[in-house]
């Protein structure tokens, strides 16, 4: 069961044009296009007539053309017109889901139009900051439950195994993180004093001794997270601009559901030093974006296992506070949305 009265990432703004294109999102059939103005739609993907889906039609002026009889239907979902009759017959209108566009990626309302809330959305205000830099937009097509993917991110002592030869090391694990709940939020962090950095941040931030790093990982149901990384050499203050290497960096997650076993994966970096380095977008673009197909891997593994032994749950451990907390508010979610 997924939580509907709420915000998913249906596409990145690049993605979207004339020409409508289907992604399922939630088990639902969803079409997005773009109106001669700019502004995007986004429609059940369904004909009311016979059910073909409206991806196959095409786009004139404002509105979408069923690609099998011809109904014309406007960003309302309100087919406008029938060929061959004078007018279309009563209740000829398809679901219409609000939008929001935002930093960078088109946001989705799969509940209750007149409950779609703004205020929901994560403030993601650096991916738009001109002192943040933000890498580009990505979309992976993962074949695992998006909730495993929540785990993934709240989860960073994975890093020591799964990320040791790029943004993990054996300091991790050496130190023990703290969980916090809000009532709308599950903050993990950890800190990592005085230990030499992981490949990756050595390269970004050119250490040459033992660094203090903070790992925060914020999560916002039902799928927004931000993977904070700060890191600067030992012994010098995280939160001081005293002249020293420092180098701050996150990862920006939202994994959007396409069905309970299957998510669409989108995802960003932003970084707040460096800006006009390219050595160093080098080191976002292709060393992150390798870290995260890394991380592929294990969660399609998972599910394949998960797949084969429904009725075996697994055990916990100290490191699942955060995504057993994460878990647990979208349940609270869920229910009090099923009562309401």
């Amino acid at each position: 069961m997924f939580l509907t009265n709420s915000w998913y990432v249906a596409t990145s703004s690049h993605e979207i044009e004339r020409k409508p294109f289907a992604r399922t999102i939630l088990n639902q059939p969803v079409v997005l296009f773009r109106q001669e103005n700019g502004s995007a739609v986004a429609l059940e993907d369904r004909c009311c007539h016979r059910h073909l889906p409206l991806s196959l039609g095409e786009v004139s002026g404002d509105h979408l053309i069923c690609g099998y009889h011809g109904l014309r239907y406007d960003g309302a979902g309100t087919c406008v017109e029938v060929p061959g009759q004078e007018s279309p017959p009563p209740g000829a209108k398809v679901r219409c889901y609000p939008l929001l566009e935002k930093w960078g990626w088109i946001f989705i309302w799969m509940g209750e139009p007149d409950r779609a809330d703004e205020s929901l959305l994560p403030n993601w205000w650096w991916a738009e900051h001109p002192e943040w830099k933000r890498s580009d937009m990505h979309l992976l097509e993962v074949d695992c439950d998006y909730q495993l993917i929540n785990d993934n991110l709240l989860d960073v002592s994975h890093l020591t195994y799964v990320h040791k030869g790029s943004i993990g090391n054996d300091a991790i694990v050496e130190f023990s993180p703290e969980t916090e709940r809000q009532d709308r939020m599950v903050r993990m962090t950890r800190w990592i004093l005085d230990r030499p950095p992981p490949p990756m941040y050595k390269a970004a931030g050119r250490f040459s001794g033992n660094v203090d790093r903070a790992q925060i990982v914020e999560f916002v149901p039902p799928c927004f997270t931000v993977n904070y990384a700060i890191c600067k050499e030992a012994g010098s203050d995280l939160d001081a601009d005293n002249g020293r290497i420092r180098i701050d960096h996150m990862a920006l997650s939202a994994p959007t559901p396409e069905t309970e076993r299957t998510s669409h994966y989108f995802f960003s970096f932003v970084r707040g030093y460096a800006l006009d380095d390219r050595e160093i977008d080098r080191v976002f673009e292709d060393g992150f974006l390798d870290v995260f197909h890394e991380d592929v891997v294990v969660l399609e593994a998972q599910q394949r296992n998960y797949d084969r032994n429904p009725g075996i749950s697994g055990v916990n451990i100290a490191v699942d506070a955060a995504p057993m907390a994460a878990r647990k508010l979208i349940e609270d979610l869920i229910a009090a949305e099923v009562q309401s």
